[in-house]
């Protein structure tokens, strides 16, 4: 699939498979710190049957993956994501990163993750997985909450 094609033509193929590369190229222009993300140019790259999970949804299917991000970015007036790490091994490509979320009314917010890309047979993202602590990206940020959140996690889970 060309970078001009429509990413809900099953029947389209990008010219070659992804690549750390390729992704740390497409990721660079998709969050940047001119404005708000775009990912137009990035949707020809997944599967028409994309399977996206978070912490907090799972996504099914190209189109509803695609409202996904139309959401995210009505929510935030900036979004920056800075790639620390970036590995491939055969069709799974992780990467480390750490995104700032500027948001409309609320102050800015940084999250730390991890995002498993797992490519089909022609190269496209078929399933991605991001990994993050939503809640304690955001308590950290708040003196009193850090601390309940923080003593609750540790006395709870570890």
């Amino acid at each position: 699939m060309h970078i001009g094609e429509t990413a809900h033509n099953s029947d389209t193929r990008i010219d070659a498979g992804l690549s750390v590369d390729t992704v740390k190229q497409l990721w660079s222009r998709t969050y940047n710190s001119e404005g708000k993300p775009d990912w137009t140019h990035i949707l020809p790259y997944y599967h028409p049957e994309i399977v996206f999970r978070d912490s907090i949804q799972t996504i099914e299917g190209i189109e509803a993956f695609t409202r996904m991000c139309h959401r995210l970015t009505r929510r935030c007036s900036k979004l920056i994501m800075d790639i620390h790490g970036i590995a491939q091994k055969d069709n799974t490509i992780v990467m480390e990163w750490a995104m700032t979320m500027v948001f409309r009314r609320l102050p800015c917010t940084e999250m730390h993750g991890c995002t498993r890309l797992t490519l089909d047979e022609d190269g496209r993202i078929v399933e991605q997985r991001d990994y993050y602590d939503l809640w304690g990206d955001i308590y950290d940020r708040v003196p009193v909450l850090r601390a309940v959140y923080r003593a609750f996690m540790k006395r709870f889970f570890g």
